[in-house]
């Protein structure tokens, strides 16, 4: 009987198994690449609203404050976009006749709301409470980047769940204190920028996040007895005002987020990675 398969055809299986398996392996690095790259998670994307609204403009130009247009970021699961009778506020009186903001006015005056492009935008089936984040020392910054420096509003972060995970791992990394939540200049603790934090015992009806007062400035060696919990108060960094209790200096975010973590009561990484905390 003759032979079917001439002796070169096991090379040429030998080669055709290696180049299958090459062939899979630049498939599934490409397609993990794809699912990480901007064209899938938007990231940097600036998408072309109804109204070109500058933050940098808006925020570190006239100083508004983020609770001014986000009214519910404290107290509530989603920011918010602001309605329109908060932009005519203002532009009642201003711009009243700027070409740019037609939309703006269209929209008070038909009472339809400006149909706005959400640039950070989860999936449905994910559950994500910005009440809880702010309560707990998670910064704007951390999430939106330095949206004060942003002409035009983009996603600084690619908001996946690997990029969630990696703080929900260790979440000291990125705590500040509640009082610098929307700073968009917080620097972390360094050697030459310490941050001096103070603790009270936690009270009954005090949020635990008011038991923590910061400062840059050094509140000195002598401070005196702690006050209850409910007299105190977090203080902006940039008042140099200080209730009189006794302060621990931290020249590390390292530090500092333990610290923070400990006093915020913050559940362990185990507990924050639990499936049911972002899916419901």
């Amino acid at each position: 009987m003759p032979q079917i398969f001439e002796r070169s055809s096991n090379a040429l299986a030998r080669m055709s198994l290696v180049l299958t398996g090459l062939i899979v392996i630049a498939l599934g690095v490409t397609l993990d690449q794809l699912q990480r790259s901007p064209w899938v998670t938007r990231q940097g994307q600036r998408p072309d609203q109804p109204v070109p609204f500058s933050h940098k403009h808006h925020v570190q130009g006239l100083g508004l404050q983020c609770q001014y247009c986000h009214s519910t970021v404290e107290k509530s699961s989603y920011a918010g976009i602001p309605p329109t009778r908060t932009c005519m506020n203002c532009h009642a009186q201003i711009w009243t006749n700027a070409q740019l903001l037609q939309p703006v006015r269209d929209s008070w005056y038909t009472g339809q709301s400006i149909r706005w492009i959400k640039v950070h935008d989860l999936p449905d089936f994910v559950y994500f409470s910005h009440e809880i984040h702010v309560n707990k020392g998670i910064g704007c910054e951390s999430c939106h980047g330095q949206v004060d420096n942003m002409p035009l509003m983009y996603a600084q972060n690619t908001l996946q769940m690997e990029w969630c995970l990696d703080c929900h791992r260790n979440p000291a990394k990125n705590v500040r204190p509640t009082s610098e939540i929307y700073n968009m200049a917080w620097e972390k603790p360094a050697e030459d920028k310490p941050v001096w934090c103070a603790a009270v015992a936690d009270a009954a009806g005090v949020p635990t996040a008011q038991s923590v007062s910061c400062t840059r400035t050094d509140p000195g060696t002598d401070a005196a007895a702690p006050k209850p919990a409910a007299l105190l108060k977090p203080v902006s960094m940039t008042s140099g005002a200080v209730s009189a209790v006794q302060f621990e200096k931290f020249t590390s975010q390292d530090e500092l987020g333990h610290f923070l973590v400990q006093h915020y009561n913050i559940r362990t990484p185990k507990d924050l990675m639990s499936c049911e905390v972002c899916h419901r």
